[in-house]
């Protein structure tokens, strides 16, 4: 039994990795923030935040998992991810085929039990999430792709909520959208004559590295604009426009760090600066409906 107790952590800690559970922090706050703003000024539902969090998680997870396993030759040939679970052994194919299907499972359910938007709308967000995958095989904007598909969190909770579709969401999206595809780009940098050798399609590998950085500050600039746009139409309010220009601060120091310090700096640029804008917007907009003063 301890044996087995400790392969099945083991097994647990490679999954999280596997689908990168600390990425979750890019999309859940904003979908925090798009369905406190569909309830308002009431709140939503316990039932509601439970089943917008599984479906969150099992969308995500499944998209991860599936992403791992098309992926899986690129990744083993790439020397900077040839040491994921995957390509090293350490996670069969299997047990990720079964990750994927039963989050895909789940992910379906909690639509069905939020509305019938929702469960309508299940498999064309599949669809997107799991398409996102073959993507960069055949087309360099890959990186809107992927920002769509963390864009229709936002767009999912506001349904979740309300039951039907509206522009406020959409926007949110938009933002979103443009934001994940300005720091994929940056984050594409680190294989940029990886992804050239193997004809892969990517902005780096299309463009080049400083050209695609001009692309990824346009990028950011129009999410800036979008979430100022949301902000407005959310109430407005000090507190929501000093997260967008809390979050243009953030924004402009990633492009600066990793324009001065190149590759070394990617991570920070895309963990740190990313992760440290989600959260705080998310905090801005709870506090300012919990104080409808700010």
């Amino acid at each position: 039994m301890p044996g087995y107790a400790g392969r099945m952590r083991a097994d647990i800690g490679e999954t999280a990795e596997l689908i990168a559970v600390k990425h979750t922090i890019f999309a859940l706050p904003f979908a925090v923030i798009s369905l406190i703003t569909a309830a308002d000024p009431s709140w939503p539902a316990p039932r509601v935040w439970f089943w917008v969090l599984v479906a969150m998680v099992s969308a995500r997870t499944a998209a991860m998992a599936f992403n791992r396993l098309a992926d899986h030759r690129i990744d083993a040939e790439n020397p900077r991810t040839a040491l994921r679970a995957l390509p090293d052994g350490r996670l069969s194919r299997r047990f990720v085929w079964t990750v994927t299907a039963v989050s895909a499972v789940m992910f379906v359910i909690a639509a069905g039990m939020l509305n019938r938007l929702c469960l309508i709308l299940a498999l064309p967000t599949l669809a997107i999430l799991l398409g996102y995958s073959y993507a960069k095989r055949f087309t360099p904007v890959v990186h809107l792709w992927l920002g769509a598909a963390l864009g229709m969190a936002p767009i999912g909770s506001w349904v979740a909520e309300a039951g039907s579709l509206a522009w406020p969401p959409v926007i949110l999206g938009a933002a979103v959208m443009f934001w994940v595809a300005g720091f994929d780009v940056i984050y594409s940098l680190q294989d940029e004559d990886f992804d050239r050798r193997s004809g892969l399609f990517s902005l780096p590998a299309a463009l080049g590295g400083g050209r695609s950085l001009t692309v990824a500050r346009l990028f950011h600039v129009t999410a800036l604009i979008g979430f100022a746009v949301f902000a407005a139409v959310a109430g407005g309010g000090w507190l929501r426009f000093a997260a967008v220009i809390a979050a243009g601060l953030l924004l402009a120091w990633q492009h600066r760090v990793v324009s001065r310090a190149g590759l070394v700096a990617v991570d920070a640029a895309f963990f740190s600066a990313n992760g440290i804008l989600s959260v705080l917007m998310c905090a801005a907009f709870l506090f300012a409906k919990i104080l409808p003063a700010g």
